[in-house]
């Protein structure tokens, strides 16, 4: 007999939100919103957040949270465009140097959380106010641009019609799912978000898998600021300050537990579609200010907190009732 694919209820509950939304605004905006160069441009936008969303999922199933993703993102992006800069040839040079500063800004979060034992939302609250002042001061607190048009055409690129920062982002969500489903450190990080105490006792060392942890998402997030710099040629050291909020409620929509311990990678992924599909629909709201933006996705992440806990709580209560 052939083994039957069972998808996971909160994904299967994903896609349906994703295809509610899509046909709505298919319906209502049709001809506003269903065009290529809507749909690309959605592409790119996601690439960016959606990926240090997935960084700050990974913190969150191991216990944490980080904060700091999208200042790290900033930092990583300025310091690839100063490189750039002074040296038009530099390009590899400057991705490796923004990889390299975003796996340290990861290392030092998680020295901070599992050495110094700081609670990780006062750690990465502390981390992301010291990289931001990093950022200004080393962008003297103004706009850092002028990356080579070899650099920069990459943010416009598109394969087969299909944006290649969206082809990175996917192919990064490839290879953390992965990591974080077919691995042993997955498994573990997974364990320690369950249970630190118990993954001690079962030999596994948490200090390095929680710095491990945060490393992962200090390079994802420095990918994200290396999209980011392609897409619009510039990098500022307060950029995008709004997508602290959003990677918490993707990370949350896509079925992580803010207590750690469970969450999916694809999870996110279709999270990170939703969110983005929802942000473009009301683009085509004029009236509607981009100012009510983080009042709505409040009340998104509220609603959606309370929708898991119900879910959870009938679960528990019907595992007690199977049980007793």
């Amino acid at each position: 007999m052939k083994k039957k694919i069972k998808i996971d209820d909160n994904i299967f509950r994903l896609i349906i939100i994703l295809i509610v939304f899509l046909l709505i605004a298919g319906i209502t905006k049709g001809n506003s919103f269903l065009k290529v160069s809507i749909f690309q441009t959605m592409g790119r936008q996601m690439a960016e957040y959606g990926l240090m969303a997935i960084g700050c999922g990974i913190c969150m199933i191991s216990g944490g949270i980080d904060l700091s993703c999208v200042y790290v993102a900033n930092l990583c992006g300025i310091c690839a465009a100063l490189l750039m800069q002074k040296n038009e040839s530099a390009i590899l040079p400057a991705i490796l140097l923004a990889i390299v500063i975003g796996a340290a800004c990861g290392a030092f979060n998680g020295f901070l959380i599992s050495y110094l034992k700081i609670p990780p939302m006062l750690a990465t609250l502390g981390s992301y106010q010291l990289f931001q002042g990093i950022s200004v001061v080393l962008s003297n607190g103004s706009t850092v641009s002028g990356a080579p048009s070899a650099y920069t055409d990459f943010g416009m690129k598109t394969v087969a019609g299909i944006p290649a920062a969206f082809l990175v982002f996917v192919l990064i969500i490839i290879i953390m799912s992965v990591i974080m489903g077919r691995t042993k450190f997955g498994a573990r990080v997974f364990l320690v978000g369950t249970n630190a105490k118990c993954a001690i006792f079962a030999g596994i060392k948490n200090r390095s898998i929680i710095i491990k942890t945060y490393m992962i998402s200090g390079i994802v997030s420095g990918c994200a600021g290396l999209l980011s710099l392609a897409r619009i040629n510039s990098a500022k050291a307060d950029f995008g300050t709004s997508y602290t909020m959003q990677c918490i409620l993707i990370a949350v929509l896509g079925g992580v537990n803010p207590n750690g311990g469970f969450g999916t990678i694809p999870g996110i992924a279709i999270a990170v579609l939703i969110l983005q599909v929802l942000s473009s629909y009301l683009n085509t709201f004029p009236d509607v200010s981009n100012y009510y933006r983080d009042c709505i996705w409040g009340i998104a992440l509220i609603g959606v907190l309370i929708l898991n806990y119900t879910i959870n709580k009938k679960k528990s209560d019907k595992l007690a009732k199977m049980g007793s």
